[in-house]
């Protein structure tokens, strides 16, 4: 009888290890061994962790049951658009929402509007020229209190996402349809079905374990994994960059937005044209933060009427855009 050698037992355990076995924190360990997982993720994973609203999830044989907010299913989501900053607050639709406006971070889209004047993502954008120290930019890093949980990879691969299936979506999670959540979901499925803009690959995740897989499969090894942190709530203010800029990555990345959907859902898109930072910030009432900066050096594929372009009046192609990431996106790096 032939006995494997240590190496070929291991690589045949591995094969045999699968989402079923393995909590999504336990995939975390068993695939990304050395790389400290990102607060972003730990706050999805641990939603009890946030001083205020949370989202749990239940799952049961009768299928998926996610409440948001104290206790109020299918509790609506909507944009603070009071000012510049960033921020998505979870209670019930009121002045200043626009569902309809497309994901800043989804290059496709024109911008609305509503959007160019009223969108506090407006201020995460700037040019890369623009990134020293001593550099003031105001901002405002609102935490994300809508912390819809990540499912498990099993749950998820059995719910269905696709537009053609949007009234049994609605059913599962005991969403009205026409209602704020119902088409912010709606948004969320069709941004994902869209093709990726040339030069880039795209994919959603539904599950931690399938971003964690889709990262690998496109960097091979993964070095960090990382995402903006704020040290405390504060309100929108003027943030100056300190020394210590660190470059991430010169070229090739991943990165990955939180998207609003009953669950946790990652819009995630490789670029091979990207370069990241970490960009150490100063706020004028002592916050410090350290903010994840994405820079597209070739935006020639983007929609002409962009938000960025619109804001920071350049043209595609011209010259690298860059934007800070709100606190619940995260930045696959390659060795």
């Amino acid at each position: 009888m032939k006995v494997l050698s240590p190496i070929l037992a291991c690589l045949a355990l591995a094969v045999v290890v699968s989402h079923a076995v393995l909590s999504p924190e336990q995939y975390w360990s068993y695939k990304l061994p050395n790389i400290p997982m990102p607060k972003a993720v730990k706050e999805i994973l641990h939603p009890e962790l946030m001083e205020e609203k949370s989202t749990s999830v239940n799952v049961g044989g009768g299928g998926v049951n996610v409440n948001t907010g104290k206790g109020k299913p299918g509790g609506d989501t909507h944009v603070n658009v009071g000012g510049k900053g960033v921020g998505v607050n979870t209670g019930k639709p009121g002045g200043g929402t626009h569902v309809n406006d497309p994901d800043p971070f989804n290059y496709l889209y024109a911008a609305s509007e509503t959007q160019i004047h009223e969108d506090p993502n407006v201020a995460l954008f700037f040019l890369e020229k623009d990134m020293h120290p001593g550099a003031t930019m105001s901002l405002h890093f609102i935490e994300n209190t809508e912390k819809s949980a990540f499912l498990p990879y099993q749950t998820a691969q059995k719910i269905p996402f696709s537009s053609d299936k949007l009234p049994e979506i609605f059913n599962k999670f005991s969403v009205k349809p026409g209602s704020v959540k119902a088409e912010m979901m709606k948004n969320t499925i069709k941004e994902c079905e869209q093709p990726a803009i040339e030069g880039e690959e795209k994919y959603c995740a539904t599950s931690l374990e399938s971003m964690i897989d889709y990262s690998i499969s496109k960097l091979g090894k993964v070095d960090q994994a990382v995402s903006t942190e704020v040290e405390k709530q504060t309100p929108m203010q003027k943030y100056t960059i300190a020394a210590g800029v660190q470059k991430m990555t010169d070229d090739k990345a991943v990165v990955c937005h939180k998207q609003n959907y009953a669950y946790a859902v990652f819009y995630c898109h490789k670029s091979e044209t990207t370069r990241a930072y970490m960009v150490p910030l100063e706020g004028a009432g002592g916050t410090k933060a350290q903010a994840l900066a994405v820079c597209h050096t070739d935006t020639s594929a983007w929609n002409p009427k962009h938000l960025a372009f619109q804001f920071l009046k350049v043209e595609p192609g011209t010259i690298p855009v860059c934007h800070f990431l709100p606190r619940d996106h995260i930045v696959w790096v390659p060795k």
